[in-house]
C-alpha cells in the first residue's frame, strides 16, 4: 500500500490514480478516502489525476494516540502534496475535510494550489460561542464523545442510517449498502482518533484562515444538512473568502457527495474547467 511517513513518524495511506491536473480529496469524520469513490472514479476517467489520503487515525493510516487536531491534519496533507510534488492542484474537502483544506491552504500557502471546493464543510466554526451565536451548543459535541466512548459501532450505525444521508426524513429510501459502507469506514479507524477529532472539527475557528485564501473556492452545501447546519456554515464561509462562490442545494443532506454524486460531480467539473 502506498504510504508516507510524516515528520512525527505517522504512516499515512494514500491513493494516487491517473494523470493530468491533480485533484486532492480530504474526507470527513470518521471516514476514509473510500468515501470519495464516486468522485475519484468520475474524475480519473475525465483526464484528471486523483489523490486521496486516509487522515491519521482513520482508515488504513496509523492509529496513533496523538495529533488529532487541525494543525496536524493540515500538515499531514501538506506532507502528501510535497511527497507527490503536486503543482496546480485542486483541493476538495467534505465536512471535516473542508476544514482541513481551508487550514492547509492558509497554513502552508498557495504555491501548489489552483482552486478549492468545500462541501458540507465545518468552517467557519461549528460550536456556539459569544462571537458565533448561531453555532451548535458544546453539549451536542460532548454527547457525540459520550456515545462514541460508550459504543461506537451502534453510534456509527445510527448516524449513517439517520441524519448523515437524510435517511431519517419522511419519504426517504435508505440504501443499506450506503449505510454499511459508512459504518465499515468508521470502524476501520481508531476510537481515540475519532474521539479527539470531534473537538477538532467542532471547536476549530477557521475565520482567519478563510480570510487569508486568495484562490477561487466553491462552497457547496445542502440546505437540509443535519450534521453541519447550513445557515451557520456555507453562507458565512463564502462571505469571508476573497473569491468564494456559494452553491446551495435544496433538500440535499450532509452526505450529498454520495447521495447526489451525479449533480455534485457535474458542478465540480464545471468549476474546475471554469
Amino acid at each position: 500500500m502506498p504510504t508516507i511517513t510524516t515528520k512525527d513518524g505517522v504512516e499515512i495511506f494514500y491513493k494516487d490514480w491517473g494523470s493530468g491536473q491533480p485533484i486532492v480529496f480530504s474526507h470527513g469524520w470518521p471516514l476514509s478516502s473510500d468515501d470519495w469513490d464516486a468522485q475519484m472514479m468520475f474524475f480519473v476517467t475525465r483526464g484528471y489525476r486523483v489523490i486521496a489520503h486516509d487522515r491519521r487515525g482513520h482508515g488504513r493510516s496509523a492509529q496513533v494516540s496523538d495529533g488529532h487536531d487541525m494543525d496536524h491534519y493540515a500538515d499531514d496533507l501538506a506532507a502528501v502534496t510535497a511527497h507527490l510534488d503536486l503543482k496546480n492542484a485542486i483541493h476538495v474537502g467534505h465536512s471535516t475535510g473542508g476544514g482541513e483544506v481551508v487550514h492547509y491552504i492558509a497554513r502552508h500557502g498557495e504555491s501548489r494550489v489552483a482552486k478549492a471546493a468545500i462541501l458540507s464543510a465545518v468552517p467557519p466554526l461549528m460550536v456556539k460561542t459569544e462571537a458565533n451565536p448561531g453555532g451548535l451548543p458544546k453539549s451536542v459535541f460532548d454527547d457525540f464523545q459520550v456515545q462514541l466512548a460508550a459504543g461506537r459501532s451502534a453510534f456509527y450505525r445510527d448516524i449513517a442510517a439517520g441524519p448523515f444521508y437524510g435517511y431519517n426524513r419522511p419519504g426517504a429510501k435508505p440504501l443499506e449498502a450506503v449505510i454499511q459502507n459508512w459504518w465499515r469506514q468508521g470502524m476501520m479507524g481508531g476510537a481515540k482518533a475519532h474521539y479527539d477529532g470531534i473537538v477538532a472539527f467542532s471547536q476549530t475557528d477557521f475565520t482567519e484562515d478563510l480570510k487569508k485564501i486568495n484562490v477561487p473556492v466553491l462552497v457547496m452545501h445542502g440546505d437540509d444538512d443535519q450534521i453541519v447546519p447550513y445557515a451557520d456554515s456555507a453562507p458565512l464561509s463564502a462571505k469571508l473568502l476573497k473569491h468564494g462562490t456559494l452553491k446551495t442545494y435544496k433538500g440535499f443532506p450532509h452526505g450529498m457527495p454520495t447521495t447526489h454524486a451525479e449533480t455534485i460531480n457535474a458542478d465540480l467539473l464545471a468549476f474546475f474547467k471554469g
